[in-house]
Formats: structure tokens, C-alpha cells, sequence
């Protein structure tokens, strides 16, 4: 297997590479719902500054998400993986749902939600409560006439303008009872986005949970299911246990997915998760195991994975998508290592290096030479020999 020199601390140490895993092969349905919330492939070759403008490679981007579908995912479309609010404006988000949705009828029973929020409105103090529910009527709008499903997503324009938990109340409560289908609430943690500190109106978790709870149980007809991302397994077991029937908890944890999707006595979690971007060969498989209720191998897959996800998903944790894109160039889903935004540029070489290797041991390297060819090129461009 073709070998590497990597930084580890102030040593550059010698690094073998092990085969890519042989997953099982993925064969929905599945016992739980699988969104993988998916990045976008930014264009280098276009005229641009890249700090400013928002360049899409779409064959590119659009071929990953085939690349979900065949392994039996849904897609999270447009959401922060996406670089939403990062890097992606609901200019570019429209164009991207609408392009998906068009490929998605071309793959019988591939599922996809996309996310609704308010990001075109700039929060300020001038900005209202019913300036928020325009935004938000404006973007589920445009989301149901293109066909889509709705993943609403939390409002930062929301959280500076609502002045209690009743704000939050009235904003759910009517776009609830507009929508056409059932959706998905999104809790984003505010270590996902510190723009989101006391979302629900609160900023002890608990309490704010109080409030999303009695939205939904107000509009649970209008409600799918709600993913919280709070990097807190207890708390979202909590809630799990306190949702109405028939309304799906997606784990948002990309710290402790893998027990949580497994579950206990009293149920389970369904998933929208940035993570299942890199790893979807192994969540595919993991789920197959799952179907055949052989829990054994269901965790023997995602074990590894898990110290993989929380080194992406280390704090600051709203950087996790240049682990997930480094992932993808690695695994060449893309011929470059450049980010909408310039995201490339938030994590250092030796968060690179220890991904290399966490990636390397959950056999996730699917070409292992490609792989070191492409860590060497990066390495380089960091001075490191």
C-alpha cells in the first residue's frame, strides 16, 4: 500500500495506508430515513473573485448527489453543508434545488427536501418579526412551485428580531399553516452558527425546547419531523421522546449519530446529516446491515467513522465543510481542493493530516493512491517536504 509522510505535532512521521473497505452493498429501503445534507463543487476556471462571487461547477455538484442516490440516500438539499448563509446566497441555492429536483426524476424513489429559510434578508435592527414570515413565505414559495419538499431552516434574521419565545411561536406557526406538505424544523446549534445563540427565544437549550415542542405539537399535521443539530445525544433522546406520534426525530449529531440512529426501547433516530457527505459508502452499508436487523456489523461500519466526524466536526464546528470537501477531492468527486467562499482556507495542514488518517482507518480512502498523491500535493503547497 502506498505510503506518506505526515505532520504529526512537530514530527513528520511515516504513514502506510490501508486498503478501502468493502461496504456492504446498500439495498433500500432502509429501516430509517437517510438524508445526507450535500456540498457544492465550486468552478475554478471561471472569471471570478473568489472571496465574492458564488461559481458552481454544476456537473460536478450534481453528479455527487447521483453519487447519494445510488448508495440509497435522500439528499438534504441547499442546506449549511451546501455552505448556505457560508459562501452559497438563495440566488444560488434556488438554482442549485432547481437543478437537482430536474436530475432527481431521472432516479426512480430518490429522495430529496430542500432547505427554506430567510438568508436574502439581511438581520438589522430595522428588520421585523413579519419581515421574517415574508422571507420566509417568499423562500417555501419558491421552493413548492419548483416541486420541492421543505426543510425550514433556522432564521438569523429571526433570532435579532423576535423578542420572546412567542415571536417563534406566531413565525412557525404561520408558515406552518401555509405549507403544502409536511416539513422539516431545523435546529441549528449555535456552535454550528453562533448567529443562532438563543434561538426558540432562549438560550438555555432545555427551555428553548419547550418552545419547538409547542410548535409542533401545534402543527403536527404540518410537521414530518424536526432535526436538532446540538451536538447533545441526551438532549435529542429527550425530545425524541417527547415528539407527537408520527413525527420523525432526524438526528443532527454528527458526534454520536451512530447509537442514536440504532436506538433504544422507546424508538430511534432518522438522520439529516452533514457527515453522510464524506462517508455515504459506509452509511449505505451500515444501513443494509441495519435492514437485516445485524446490529453487530451496523456498528462494527460506523465506528470508525465517528472519531472522523467529530475531527471534522471539531470546534469551530461551522468550518466542518472543508472536511467534508477535502473528503470529496480526496476521494475524487472533484479535481480540486477550492471552495466557494474560500472555505478552503479554514483548517490548518495538521487538521488535514490527522483527517487523512482517521479517513484511512474507517476505510474510507477509496483509491488510496489517488488519496496520497493528492495529501502530497497539499502538503507541498504547506511547505511541509
Amino acid at each position: 500500500m502506498p505510503t506518506i509522510n505526515l505532520p504529526n505535532g512537530n514530527v513528520i512521521e511515516g504513514f502506510t495506508t490501508s486498503p478501502p473497505r468493502d461496504f456492504p452493498k446498500a439495498t433500500p429501503p432502509f429501516p430509517r430515513v437517510a438524508l445526507a445534507a450535500a456540498h457544492v463543487v465550486a468552478d475554478t476556471r471561471a472569471e471570478q473573485d473568489p472571496w465574492l462571487d458564488v461559481k458552481i461547477d454544476w456537473d460536478r455538484t450534481i453528479a455527487f448527489r447521483k453519487h447519494l442516490w445510488s448508495l440509497g440516500l435522500g439528499v438534504a438539499e441547499a442546506m449549511d453543508t451546501a455552505q448556505r448563509g457560508m459562501g452559497l446566497d438563495w440566488v444560488g441555492a434556488q438554482e442549485l434545488i432547481r437543478r437537482s429536483l430536474d436530475t432527481m426524476k431521472d432516479h426512480p424513489g430518490a429522495v430529496m427536501a430542500s432547505g427554506a429559510g430567510t438568508d436574502h434578508l439581511t438581520p438589522g435592527p430595522d428588520v421585523t418579526v413579519d419581515d421574517v414570515i415574508r422571507a420566509y413565505e417568499e423562500q417555501c414559495e419558491a421552493v413548492e412551485a419548483m416541486g420541492g419538499r421543505i426543510i425550514l431552516m433556522a432564521s438569523r434574521a429571526l433570532a435579532k428580531a423576535a423578542k420572546s419565545p412567542a415571536d417563534y411561536e406566531r413565525v412557525y406557526g404561520r408558515i406552518l399553516s401555509q405549507v403544502k406538505q409536511p416539513v422539516v424544523i431545523h435546529w441549528l446549534g449555535e456552535m454550528f452558527d453562533p448567529a443562532l445563540e438563543g434561538y426558540w427565544g432562549n438560550h438555555d437549550h432545555m427551555a428553548a425546547m419547550e418552545t419547538a415542542l409547542a410548535v409542533i405539537h401545534a402543527h403536527a399535521d404540518k410537521v414530518d419531523g424536526v432535526k436538532i443539530s446540538l451536538l447533545d445525544d441526551q438532549k435529542e433522546i429527550v425530545m425524541r421522546r417527547r415528539l407527537p406520534r408520527g413525527v420523525r426525530m432526524y438526528t443532527g449529531d454528527d458526534f454520536n449519530y451512530a447509537e442514536l440512529i440504532a436506538g433504544d426501547e422507546q424508538g430511534h433516530s432518522d438522520a439529516l446529516l452533514g457527515i453522510f457527505d464524506p462517508i455515504a459508502p459506509a452509511v449505505g452499508g451500515a444501513l443494509a446491515a441495519l435492514s437485516r436487523n445485524d446490529l453487530s456489523t451496523f456498528h462494527d461500519i460506523l465506528a470508525p467513522t465517528v472519531p472522523l466526524s467529530r475531527h471534522i466536526f471539531k470546534a469551530p464546528t461551522r468550518f466542518y465543510k472543508t472536511g467534508v470537501v477535502f473528503m470529496a477531492w480526496l476521494n475524487g468527486h472533484q479535481d480540486h481542493f477550492v471552495m466557494v467562499g474560500g472555505q478552503q482556507s479554514t483548517r490548518s495542514i495538521q487538521h488535514f493530516s490527522e483527517l487523512f488518517r482517521l479517513a484511512d482507518k474507517a476505510g474510507l480512502l477509496r483509491d488510496p493512491e489517488m488519496a496520497v498523491a493528492r495529501m502530497k500535493t497539499l502538503l507541498a503547497l504547506h511547505g511541509v517536504a
